[in-house]
């Protein structure tokens, strides 16, 4: 399966042809594949690998509406090589059904050395991910490795939706007065180009994107937290687009969980249909369709 995955090849996706999706498909939606097999549909666990056929299903039904996927390596890797298994299905699944799509590994990889090294090399060649999450806590080192390959992406957290986000994210510099995160936002557009470095930033901390599109007016965010954490698409495009969209918003359980029977992928694409549509309103206000 690495070989058959190291083979289907695509061309580059820089911002330009990431904007390109956004404008074909009027959508900058993200669609996160956290397939738990206990909350998959019943009928599906008869099959030899209910993960894949749940993802296959969703990409099938969601792929003309969605620009991205991001699984999230916790719900695969919980499973040991079976779930890897199906994380390797479903990527080259993706690849074959739009060579067009984004795919990020939510991995939230965050260590140093060769050991960063390796993680690059996992999800970029072997799983052939255009983009991975990663903690910038130990600083460049994490990020540098993942810049080496050509036409990847390093997405960094830098301000996320979880409560406890306070604990360390919103503390300030005494001479500065800026806050980590805006540390990180700063110091994450020296690492790299914005074809290069992509933000985390969550849709519950909406009030905060004006302050973050004037530190990084160019980058593309990804934006978590809309439909079941409770983020306000409205907020996040009228503070975070910027002239080439910039924003991939995700949206996880509300898609691929809208239904636990048999109609679950119609549902899926139900879900993730609506929120196109109000994607596709705020693309026309702001002038970029």
């Amino acid at each position: 399966m690495a070989q058959r995955l190291f083979d289907l090849k695509k061309e580059n996706m820089d911002r330009t042809r990431l904007f390109q999706q956004i404008q074909k498909k009027k959508s900058f939606l993200c669609v996160g594949l956290d397939t738990d097999i206990e909350k998959i549909p019943q009928h599906l666990l008869q099959a030899d690998d209910p993960v894949f056929e749940f993802n296959k299903a969703i990409v099938e039904a969601t792929c003309q509406l969605a620009v991205a996927y991001k699984p999230n390596l916790a719900f695969y890797e919980a499973m040991g090589p079976r779930g890897w298994e199906s994380l390797a299905k479903t990527v080259a699944h993706i690849r074959t059904t739009d060579p067009g799509i984004f795919l990020i590994a939510d991995a939230k990889r965050g260590d140093i050395g060769n050991t960063s090294a390796m993680y690059a090399k996992t999800f970029f060649v072997t799983y052939n991910f255009d983009a991975v999450t990663l903690s910038p806590y130990m600083g460049l080192d994490t990020v540098a490795p993942f810049l080496s390959f050509t036409g990847k992406w390093a997405v960094v957290l830098a301000l996320t939706s979880n409560k406890s986000a306070t604990d360390f994210q919103y503390f300030t510099d005494g001479k500065s007065k800026k806050k980590l995160f805006e540390n990180v936002l700063e110091k994450g557009q020296s690492w790299g180009t914005p074809d290069q470095i992509m933000f985390v930033v969550g849709a519950t901390k909406a009030e905060a994107f004006k302050g973050i599109r004037e530190i990084a007016p160019d980058n593309f965010l990804l934006v978590p937290g809309i439909g079941a954490q409770g983020g306000s698409l409205e907020e996040v495009a009228h503070f975070g687009m910027n002239g080439h969209c910039g924003l991939l918003v995700n949206s996880s359980r509300g898609i691929i969980y809208a239904s636990a029977g048999t109609d679950f992928a119609t549902r899926a694409a139900d879900s993730a249909e609506s929120l196109r549509k109000e994607m596709e309103v705020h693309l026309r206000q702001k002038g970029l369709l």
